[in-house]
Formats: C-alpha cells, structure tokens, sequence
C-alpha cells in the first residue's frame, strides 16, 4: 500500500528531477518516524499472510509481478531514462535482469529453503534430523540510484521468495522508480501490503533502520554503510550491506587485446561510471600494453557522452569526479581521451602514467574513468589489483591463465574474459568484502540471507545406552569413551 504524494500535502516534501534537464519528476513526502514505524506494523501483519501462502502461493503471485513487469518494461525503462538519465536501452537491458532475478528466486526457493532431512551421525543414530529455513519476517531495504530497478531486486525478490514482508525505501534520487515497482507489485498482490514504499532523505532510512524490522538489505557507500550499521546496532538489527568498489581489470599477455579493450570500455564507462562493479583501474602486461591502450583509445574516443551514456545522476559526484582527475593530473598521470566536465556530464576519460598512491586510484570514482597501468607480469597485476580496501568484483582477459589468476583476485566476484558477466547469472551470489560490504544477494545464498535455519530432531527409538540421561552408568561413560577413540582417534 502507497500513499500519493498528493494527498499529504501538509507533510515536508522533496522533488526528484530529471539529471540531464534539471526538470521535476515528482513530489514525494518525507517520511517521518511515525509513518515508518507504521509501515513496519503493518508490514508485520502482511508478512504472516504471505509466509502462510506457502512456497507456491508466492510462487504464483512472484510470476505475475515478473510478467507485470516484462510487458511493461518500455514504460518503466522511460521512466529509468527520466529519473536515473541514462539511456533507454541500458534502462531495458537492466529491467531485463531484474526480471530474471525474480523468476529463479521464485522458482528456486523451494529447493533452497524448504525442509530437507541431512545425516544424523553414528553417535545419534536413533535421531531423525531435519534442516530448513524460515523467513525473517520484515526486511527493510534501502536501495541505491545507480541502478535503481536491478539492484534492490537483488534484496527485494529473494526476500519476498523466501516469505518476508519488504519495505521498500528507493534513493531520494529514484523515488519515482521506486513507486512505480511497488505499485506494480500491488497490482499482483493487492489482498495485503506485502511490499510497501517509503519515501525520503537520509533520516527516513535511519528511522526505517531502528523501527523494529528483522532485517535491513543497504546498498549504497561504504560512509552511509557505516551510519546504517551504527543505527542498527542500536535494535540490534542485523545488517546485508552491499557497498562500493574500486574493481581491476587485468590483461594478461595471452588476452585477446581487442576483447579486453572493448570489455574495459564498457566496465569503466557504462552507465557512466557509475557502477559498484564497474572497471576502474586496468593492469596490463608490458607486453600488450601499447597494443591495448591503442585499441581503448580509439574504442574511447568513439564514445560519445551524453547519448552512450548519459549525465551523472547526484550532483556532488561530479566535484568526486572533477577531483580525482586533477589530482592523476598533477602526479604526473596523462588523460589520453577526456579529462573534461561540462555541467554534470564527463568525457569518457582514459588516464594513464597515474603513481598508484593517487585518488583515483586508491578511492571509488564513480565516474567514466580508467586508469592504466603497465605491469610487469601476472604477478605484479594480482598484487597491484589487491592493494585496496575494496574487494568488490573485478575481470581477466587470458586465454590460457584467467581461472589461477582469478582466484587469487581478492574479491568476492570475478569474470574471466568478460565484464560484470556474474551479476546476469541468478544462481551466483553477489557481493564482496572489506569495504565492499558483507553478506549475499542472488543465488542460493541470497536466498538464505533473508532467513534463519531451524533445525529439528525427531527420535526414532530409544538407544540401549542412555547418553543424554542422568542414568547413565560409568559402564556407558566408559563405553562412550571408547567408541569416541576408536572413531575419531586414530591417526
């Protein structure tokens, strides 16, 4: 259930405008305290209605809401273009696998969650055991602008999957966005507010995070990460935290240049930067160097900012943007395509010769912009490519070492020969570590992150020893004891 932005016309409100003209959007209601705590009271009644539907119950619905949305993804995609700015195909390509997320979440968490029996052990021989996964209850998400539809998907879908009740707080960036799946969900689902919006700047999310939820799904940065952890910790509210990156790229001396000069186009500069898994620094191998940074700079300067891409959707990050180039600028870097800003859109920017201890090198940049770097061998690309508080996501392009060099990539996530491939696959969990954030979404862990394991045993004959009696004999003590030996003592 929503409330119209027109109806509370008394309350604070704000506006979401359109980045490439300046042009409003919307008007939404700040949200105070008592109306998120609201929303989280009925939210905890809608919850026990959609836990009890049962797998297929949700199922059912699940589906209606993904063919919803797949028959209207030009609608929404212009409205992604409006209020997000970038182009409209990037907008469909990004519904797209969202949509996907919520097929095999839907489809999936049956298998995933539901009761299973597992091995009992010799010592308990006589006890059925049996293992399953209970929904949470509530989740709050708060989600980002950057990719305003795909990304709390990765939260909301797996949640509702697994049977919890979402409240759902979009970026003060995309609330238009966020409203419109909402809405959406409502039409499938109208019988309970299962899925409910929140709107608002920074102090409804914190009130959203101490109202009581069993969960709160974050992503954003790794500063607002902490505000929300601190907020929590005050309920004791558990936390999934999904933040930023400074991802690397390397190219191996057996890469196919040309593939991995297109693939770290598209990783730096899509959606114009601004991607938590997008490529930020690229270590090539002496080798192909000049080759790769030929082939980058003619791919780059084909690009055209604005239409490839469009403008940088918060404001302030354009002064993020603005600084790390002046700053690789001054160290001695050079910028071989772009370098410039005009309002908020930045020229896809190529920066090379730029000292390691610089920012753009050591901080996320969130913008069209790499960094190249010539190394010596693979070796050197791995240590370079994990000295960072990061662990994010990252690629190798090689035809014959990808697989040893990415596992040695410190980073929850890495495609081999491709860019972001892994965020497209449902059944692969997303996420990183250190100042990446912490937990799952996707997959059979995204899944399991909205829920809490309940184990069960059931007897199934009384054992002639007692072992977990007052009865027991120093005769079983002895016995226990020897059996312990023999089964687990032996070198």
């Amino acid at each position: 259930m929503t409330t119209a932005p027109e109806t509370l016309a008394d309350a604070p409100v704000f506006e979401s405008v359109e980045p490439a003209t300046g042009k409003v959007v919307a008007t939404f209601p700040k949200q105070t305290e008592d109306d998120v705590r609201a929303a989280v009271a009925r939210a905890r009644a809608a919850a026990t209605w959609w836990r009890d539907l049962g797998w297929e119950g949700r199922r059912v619905r699940l589906d209606r809401w993904k063919g919803l949305l797949a028959r209207r993804t030009p609608e929404l995609a212009a409205l992604v273009h409006r209020e997000n700015g970038k182009p409209l195909a990037d907008a469909q390509l990004e519904i797209t696998l969202a949509v996907d997320h919520i097929a095999w979440s839907a489809k999936n968490a049956p298998k995933t969650l539901g009761p299973r029996k597992v091995p009992s052990g010799l010592m308990m021989a006589n006890q059925e055991a049996w293992l399953e996964y209970q929904p949470l209850g509530v989740v709050g998400v708060i989600g980002p602008w950057n990719y305003p539809v795909f990304t709390p998907m990765g939260s909301i879908a797996y949640a509702l999957a697994a049977g919890n009740a979402v409240v759902f707080k979009p970026s003060e960036h995309t609330p238009a966005i966020g409203k419109w799946l909402v809405d959406a969900f409502a039409e499938v689902v109208p019988e309970q507010p299962v899925m409910q919006l929140l709107t608002g700047l920074g102090d409804t999310g914190a009130a959203l995070c101490r109202a009581g939820v069993d969960k709160i799904a974050f992503t954003g940065s790794a500063p607002t990460g902490r505000k929300v952890m601190a907020a929590c910790a005050e309920t004791l509210t558990p936390v999934l935290m999904e933040l930023g990156g400074k991802d690397a790229m390397i190219v191996d001396e057996d890469a196919d240049v040309e593939a991995a000069a297109t693939g770290a186009l598209w990783g730096g500069m899509s959606n114009a930067g601004q991607t938590c898994i997008g490529i930020e620094r690229v270590y090539v191998h002496e080798k192909v160097y000049d080759s790769f940074v030929q082939k980058l700079t003619e791919k780059a300067r084909k690009v055209t900012a604005g239409e490839s891409y469009g403008p940088i959707t918060m404001p302030g990050q354009v002064d993020v943007i603005r600084r790390h180039i002046a700053d690789a600028l001054s160290k001695g870097g050079r910028a071989l395509t772009g370098g410039t800003i005009e309002g908020n859109v930045v020229q896809p920017t190529v920066l090379v010769d730029v000292p390691e201890d610089s920012l753009a090198v050591r901080e996320e940049t969130f913008g069209p912009t790499l960094t190249v770097t010539r190394v010596r061998d693979a070796d050197e690309a791995v240590r370079l490519s994990n000295d960072t508080t990061y662990g994010l996501a990252g690629a190798v392009f090689s035809k014959d070492h990808g697989m040893d060099i990415a596992k040695r990539l410190d980073s929850g996530m890495t495609s081999i020969n491709q860019v972001i491939a892994f965020a497209g696959i449902p059944s692969l969990p997303f996420g990183g570590k250190g100042d990446s954030g912490f937990g799952r979404i996707h997959g059979e862990d995204g899944l399991k992150e909205f829920t809490r394991a309940k184990s069960i045993t059931r007897q199934k004959y009384a054992l002639p020893v007692p072992l977990l009696s007052f009865d027991r004999s120093k005769r079983v003590d002895a016995l226990l004891g020897r059996t312990v030996r023999f089964l687990h003592g032996r070198s």
